[in-house]
């Protein structure tokens, strides 16, 4: 580029250095001049950085559209965001379940979930308590998936991660601590990233936390701080639970010792109200309601006779691999009546009510879900929104009919009133909206998803304390 000098510069030069200019009358112009080189020389040097940045933003964003993949390690960034991935199984009663999740990071944003692998296999780990190495090849099996899904680059990097559920929980200590070290082993030998709480047992609270992250992360509530976050309720077969975030300072005060968790994600610190109630799930409930008792079978083979079902019926149910023999009261009138009073006895006394609850947006999963579906208050596929009260409805005419035409699930009478209840003694007032979903944005609403996010964020936390 030239340089443009004025008219009195270009006679400057033209006057002959005959010692009689004064040394400043040189000085001066020179100084200028080498100024203007100085500053013309940045301009450049920047317009050069400028229009480099600019192409480099540019093929990011070419790349995101051609849907480019980036694969880097965890905590490198490729054109512009960083990839990582994370491995959780889900040990249930019933089931393995493996989810492989694929996050993308903008520099300083909330990452996002770009993509989910999922299988499951069955029986459920439990079922190898007293033949553990029979495990080995279920688990191995589903890492399998994972390798294939991981890209090999990331395997070093990704995190692999096992928590049981209610059937470990239920298993004698021994049996399910020797099932857990023989996961351990196999993953310790798997080429993914393996600490030392790789395997373990949540408890309910943990369980609620960890579904409470997965529909806040679904929702967009964790991205956003400020913006409202969803509430969380979750009913079981052996426990239920709620968790969300209190914004009234006398929740925090009148709530119990034990109803309040400290949650750290995304350097912020949440302190979520959030409780797990064992022996109110679905099916504990079934059970304390017709009489019985956890664990053990009815006393000399006696049959559990209970208002909640359509008089006249007889049948067996099982619970907990026990078989309890089951018949409704004879001739009984008003059923519903009957088994609401039965209910709020099983009830009474056993729920923490708070008042906020009136005020949170609330997502509702499991059994809720199941139940609304069955007698056509949502959609079975698409789920959807209804009111408190709608349960209390369903329970009525359900009970009604079943007096005279006994309904094809024997339960719908007693899990209704029971559903409808326990959402009262929570303090959900009866025009109370509730969204019922499997899904969020096309992904399953599982605790598996909050569970791995938390433990990566606190992973990252252990590695650089200061981000």
């Amino acid at each position: 580029r030239q340089l443009q000098h004025s008219p009195q510069q270009i006679e400057m030069r033209k006057i002959p250095n005959n010692g009689n200019l004064k040394m400043t009358k040189v000085a001066y112009p020179l100084g200028l001049f080498i100024c203007l080189f100085i500053y013309v020389a940045y301009i450049k040097w920047h317009w050069a950085s400028a229009t480099q940045a600019f192409f480099s933003i540019t093929e990011v964003a070419s790349g995101a559209r051609r849907g480019q993949q980036a694969h880097s390690p965890l905590g490198t960034a490729t054109h512009g965001h960083e990839v990582f991935y994370g491995i959780m199984f889900d040990a249930g009663s019933t089931g393995t379940r493996v989810h492989i999740f694929q996050f993308a990071r903008q520099p300083g944003e909330t990452p996002t979930l770009t993509h989910e692998t999922f299988k499951a296999l069955k029986p459920g780990l439990s079922a190898y308590a007293d033949d553990v190495e029979k495990s080995t090849s279920g688990i191995q099996e589903l890492l399998d998936v994972a390798k294939k899904d991981v890209p090999f680059d990331f395997w070093k990097a990704t995190p692999l991660v096992l928590k049981a559920t209610a059937g470990l929980r239920l298993l004698p200590g021994e049996k399910a601590q020797k099932l857990l070290q023989k996961v351990k082993e196999v993953f310790k030998a798997s080429p993914f990233l393996v600490g030392d709480d790789c395997v373990s047992i949540m408890n309910g609270t943990d369980e609620g936390v960890s579904a409470w992250i997965t529909v806040n992360f679904l929702t967009g509530s964790l991205k956003t701080p400020g913006r409202s976050s969803v509430g969380m309720l979750d009913l079981g077969g052996g426990s239920t639970q709620i968790t969300f975030l209190p914004r009234v300072e006398d929740t925090l005060q009148t709530s119990p010792p034990g109803y309040l968790t400290s949650l750290q994600m995304f350097n912020r610190t949440y302190k979520l109200y959030s409780y797990s109630y064992l022996g109110l799930g679905l099916m504990s409930a079934r059970l304390a309601i017709l009489g019985g008792m956890e664990g053990k079978p009815a006393e000399d083979g006696k049959e559990l006779v209970s208002p909640c079902l359509s008089p006249g019926f007889t049948g067996e149910w099982q619970h907990a691999e026990i078989t309890y023999r089951i018949s409704g009261q004879k001739a009984a009138v008003n059923l519903h009546e009957l088994c609401a009073s039965r209910v709020s006895e099983i009830l009474r006394n056993k729920v923490h009510r708070t008042e906020e609850v009136k005020d949170v947006d609330f997502y509702a999963f499991s059994y809720y879900y199941d139940l609304a579906a069955n007698v056509g208050l949502i959609d079975v596929e698409k789920g959807g929104s209804l009111v408190v009260g709608d349960f209390d409805i369903a329970a009525k005419y359900v009970c009604r009919t079943a007096e005279t035409h006994p309904p094809g699930n024997p339960f719908l009478c007693m899990d209704l009133t029971y559903i409808s209840l326990l959402l009262q003694e929570f303090g959900f007032p009866e025009n109370k909206v509730l969204k019922l979903t499997r899904k969020i944005n096309n992904v399953e609403t599982s605790w598996a998803l909050g569970a791995i996010f938390h433990y990566i964020d606190s992973l990252r936390r252990q590695k650089n304390p200061a981000s």
